[in-house]
């Protein structure tokens, strides 16, 4: 084990309770507290302010202090979908030239067609119709009609939309009627007022799939403030008069979708899912939980799992175990080493004991909710950047895993803690920008509020003995002991931070790409966390199990240089080089050599997504 540098003192149990506190619930947590930040720790009171002087106070009669108020996280909207608005023709029918078919040539004049706009009904979304108008206002020729019937680019954009599934889309939101091919018994203005509606409902849903392919069908900012994504510019008008000009329609639309591997990879994993059949699968109980000693109908189901997968390693020491208990309820000593060994090969705590986790590992997850996943994975991919970057840093929150990736290869895969369900991480990307050594933790304001108010509403100075430093707005350190801590709410006008120690929250060193959430990736002194299966503990920030690691990597130096560092005190390194960072959330995801894995969905986001694709499915349904 690393020493630690001379300058640091020796850490109070007070700070190491504080920092163990965090992630259990709060009545566990002060209970922590009260118990270690009792009378005996007042001579730890830091000497670099003086104490306050006594003041006389005239005895008053003691009043009820109100109610500690709690600062809460984001919560989860009903997601309100765009609403769809007629097209409003006007100023393309305005300056209309008279009606005239011209069948000498076969061709229809865009202007001679244009009147039969004037009661069309078609509905789009507000900036697509604007873009329709707008586009067409200056540009008054067809672009998917030549010679009086529907051209090559038109055949070849409808093939493209109705292709929309295997990229997780709907292609119903992109059905365009084409007239017949024959118009030899039709009216010659009929046939100009069928062309010229084709023009633009098809115009229309072309730009919808651009938009969808590029930016997603929802606007994940409307969910939750859990999101956190900048508008991407999408330029419709652009659009329309770059398709206008080419022939190679399939390869303009196709790449408005995400460029990266990640995304292809889970096309083709959805193109799998879709052609394997029935779902056969073996069904067994997702919430099963049976410990050694126990019986279930459930176990015969879940021993079939492990023996079908068997191979000769597993199968020369447990083969016969498992033939001889295979139809067995009860869950007996003798099987107990066949689940320790198939949950170390999964990647869990081998603790014998057959829980959710155990049974996803055995029996995976069901074919719909595979594609599912999938669809749902598909659809937050278009919400990041179509190309992700390298080097960058991934964080998966559902995997509960960091990856620094540069170019095609993984350079480090870690553990990681994430935020618990009350205090959930937030799903977003930035740039890192920076490496803290020693650093301090600026305690947010949900935490003073939460969880320290109460306590220093009765005992005003815990914080001096805690090794933690109080500042006014002006920047200026008072004792905690001198605050009338019992005055504040919701808003408290004082700043905190915990000093650089073995116990500071943060741990060595903390890796900075500032974002309004307050979240980064630190170190933690309370590692045995990263042992557990499922890591949602913090307060929102991404607790790294190797740290040192990581802030090589982003650094491009050498651990060794950040240990070195670490041992000079409290210090700051620039990362210069333009590294993203990805918080992401995805329940479907592919390794570096295109296999997807699935996880569970710790923070229930994958159906609030759902419930925000149905409400644009409706939405743009004909009639809504």
């Amino acid at each position: 084990m690393t020493s630690k540098p001379a300058w640091m003192s020796i850490v109070s149990l007070a700070a190491l309770a504080l920092a163990l506190s965090a992630g259990v619930p709060d009545a566990q947590a002060q209970t922590l507290l009260e118990t270690l930040f009792g009378g005996g720790l007042k001579k730890t009171r830091p000497s670099d302010f003086p104490p306050p002087p006594p003041v006389k106070r005239a005895k008053q009669p003691r009043q009820q202090a109100a109610a500690a108020p709690k600062i809460t996280g984001p919560g989860y909207n009903t997601y309100k979908a765009d609403r769809l608005v007629r097209v409003d023709f006007s100023p393309l029918t305005r300056v209309a030239m008279p009606i005239g078919y011209q069948p000498a040539t076969g061709a229809i004049s865009f202007d001679d067609a244009v009147g039969g706009l004037d009661d069309f009904e078609l509905f789009a979304e507000k900036e697509i119709a604007a873009a329709l108008t707008g586009y067409y206002a200056g540009n008054r020729n067809f672009v998917w009609v030549d010679q009086a019937a529907p051209n090559a680019r038109a055949t070849e954009a409808l093939r493209v939309l109705g292709e929309a599934g295997s990229y997780g889309l709907d292609p119903a939101d992109y059905l365009v009627a084409v007239p017949p091919s024959d118009a030899s018994g039709l009216d010659p203005q009929a046939r100009q007022r069928d062309l010229i509606r084709f023009e633009m409902a098809l115009s229309a849903r072309v730009l919808r799939y651009v938009r969808d392919a590029t930016m997603g069908r929802v606007d994940p900012n409307r969910i939750s403030g859990y999101y956190d994504f900048p508008a991407k510019p999408l330029d419709l008008v652009g659009a329309l008069n770059s398709l206008s000009h080419m022939s190679e329609i399939r390869t303009y639309l196709e790449t408005r979708h995400p460029q990266h591997p990640e995304y292809q990879a889970l096309r083709v994993e959805l193109e799998s899912l879709e052609a394997s059949g029935a779902d056969n699968e073996v069904r067994v109980d997702a919430r099963l939980l049976l410990k050694p000693g126990e019986s279930s109908p459930e176990l015969p189901k879940l021993i079939g799992l492990v023996a079908r997968d068997l191979d000769d390693e597993l199968g020369g020491e447990y083969g016969e175990t498992l033939w001889r208990l295979g139809g067995s309820e009860v869950y007996s000593d003798e099987l107990v080493p066949v689940i320790k060994a198939v949950q170390q090969r999964a990647g869990l705590k081998s603790d014998g004991v057959v829980g959710p986790r155990t049974v996803s590992a055995l029996a995976g997850t069901s074919k719909a909710d595979r594609i599912e996943k999938v669809r749902i994975a598909l659809e937050q991919l278009r919400w990041l950047p179509s190309e992700l970057g390298s080097p960058r840093v991934f964080v998966n929150q559902p995997a509960f895993t960091a990856s620094y990736i540069d170019g095609d290869a993984e350079k480090l895969n870690m553990r990681v803690v994430i935020g618990a369900p009350a205090t959930q991480t937030s799903f977003f990307y930035d740039e890192i920008e920076q490496v803290d050594y020693n650093p301090y933790w600026g305690v947010p304001q949900s935490i003073i509020v939460n969880e320290m108010l109460p306590r220093l509403r009765r005992d005003p100075g815990y914080l001096d003995r805690a090794g933690y430093e109080v500042t006014d707005a002006k920047g200026k350190r008072i004792p905690s002991s001198a605050v009338d801590w019992g005055q504040y709410g919701a808003k408290v006008p004082y700043g905190i931070r915990q000093t650089p120690s073995e116990a500071n929250a943060l741990g060595e060193l903390k890796i900075l790409f500032p974002n309004e959430h307050a979240i980064y990736m630190h170190d933690t002194p309370v590692k045995n966390l990263f042992q557990r299966d499922s890591r949602a503990f913090s307060h929102g920030c991404i607790r790294l199990q190797d740290p040192r690691g990581m802030a090589a990597a982003v650094l491009g130096t050498s651990v060794d240089h950040v240990a070195q560092k670490l041992k000079l005190g409290h210090s700051t390194e620039k990362v210069t080089a333009k590294i993203p960072v990805y918080i992401a959330y995805f329940t479907a995801w592919p390794t570096m050599d295109g296999k997807v894995e699935y996880f569970g969905d710790v923070y229930d986001r994958d159906s609030k997504l759902r419930l925000a694709l149905d409400a644009t499915e409706a939405a743009r349904a004909p009639g809504s």
